[in-house]
Parts: C-alpha cells; structure tokens; sequence
C-alpha cells in the first residue's frame, strides 16, 4: 500500500544538512517528494511511498542528521500526488 505523508520539523534543523540527508535517505527507502526549508526555521518533508518506508523515514527524522537537533516532528497524511524523484529547496 503507498500513501503520501507531509512532515514538519523543528528544532536545529536549518544549516545542518537536514533537507540533503533526508533526500539520501527517502531515495534509498524509495520514497519519492521533497524537503523545504520554511521560513519559520522548520523544515516540510513531504513523502510518498509504502507505509514502511514512510515509517522508517518518521523515526529517522526525530533524530535527523549528526548535527540537527529537532524538536518536534508532526506527520500527517496527504493528498499529494507522488511526484517523481526527490527534491529539496
């Protein structure tokens, strides 16, 4: 089953390599979206792709890369249609 989920991310999440190790990451699960920094400070991940693999990239994202210290993470479905590949801006 594949589904699309929009995530919001806080925290130290700007400057860190966040929105890049999430696009490595969501490619070797095979989700395709995107991650965008927001200009609050927060990042907006969105991801589509089977259930799994969405699971997987939500418990990657509380912790995030080596030098991103996040806050908070609030997922919630989508309606986004998958796009092809994976973007960040």
């Amino acid at each position: 089953m594949r589904e699309s989920r929009l995530f919001r991310i806080e925290g130290k999440v700007q400057g860190v390599w966040f929105r890049d190790s999430t696009r490595e990451r969501a490619r070797h699960l095979g989700l395709t979206g995107h991650a965008l920094n927001l200009p609050d400070g927060s990042v907006e991940v969105l991801a589509c792709g089977a259930v799994s693999a969405l699971d997987r990239l939500e418990e990657w994202l509380h912790d995030g890369p080596p030098m991103a210290k996040v806050t908070r993470v609030v997922a919630e479905a989508s309606d986004a249609p998958p796009p092809g590949g994976f973007r960040i801006g």
